[in-house]
């Protein structure tokens, strides 16, 4: 019952944050988050470049790292699902190292910096430790890591439920909240993948 009911929800969440990056490239949004940036970064070639390759290959990212939680997926379609995985890494590897070089620019000061660049970092390291447990066919440490992996990809999803929250339901200014949320927006996904990591796991007893 509770996973039919968190299923879709998750699968909701993840395809239409995977694909919010098209709007960027649809609408004019220097009303929204690009409104707290200044004039000379945002006309800086590299910022952009960095930017657009973080958010675009990071909508893959969700959108591919979802399918990988499907076990009917994996049970009918391996070679889909391996597909998929690859896909999933190598968006993670570009979108991560595009997010590590950006996050030093990033709106509500030096807290809010730290919190995306710790994440970028985990991001990054999780990730690459999924790879490297497929690599030696450990099967369990991949599925893991890669759970690890996409707590914190979920994070563009979550950042995006608490800014409202923030914003709107507590009436706080965006310079305050910000760097609070650039830690809450992984954080806690974090420490809920190592709750189901550890549930999933044989009882010694």
């Amino acid at each position: 019952m509770k996973s039919k009911v968190l299923t879709p929800i998750f699968l909701f969440f993840a395809i239409s944050i995977g694909l919010y990056p098209l709007v960027y490239f649809l609408f004019d949004m220097s009303n929204g988050l690009m409104s707290s940036k200044s004039a000379q970064l945002l006309s800086n070639r590299l910022w952009q470049v960095g930017f657009y390759t973080h958010i675009t290959l990071g909508g893959l990212a969700l959108l591919s790292g979802c399918t990988q939680f499907l076990s009917s997926l994996r049970q009918k379609h391996l070679s889909l699902h391996r597909n998929l995985g690859k896909g999933y890494i190598a968006s993670v590897m570009l979108s991560g190292v595009a997010g590590l070089g950006i996050a030093f620019a990033a709106s509500g000061g030096v807290w809010a910096q730290m919190g995306f660049a710790a994440l970028g970092f985990l991001w990054l390291y999780t990730t690459a430790k999924a790879f490297l447990a497929i690599k030696k066919r450990d099967i369990a440490e991949h599925q893991n890591w890669m759970t690890r992996s996409y707590a914190l990809c979920f994070g563009a999803v979550t950042l995006r439920l608490w800014m409202p929250l923030f914003l709107g339901a507590l009436g706080m200014s965006f310079d305050f909240a910000y760097p609070i949320i650039a830690w809450l927006s992984w954080v806690p996904n974090l420490l809920v993948a190592e709750w189901i990591i550890r549930r999933a796991k044989p009882s010694l007893a």
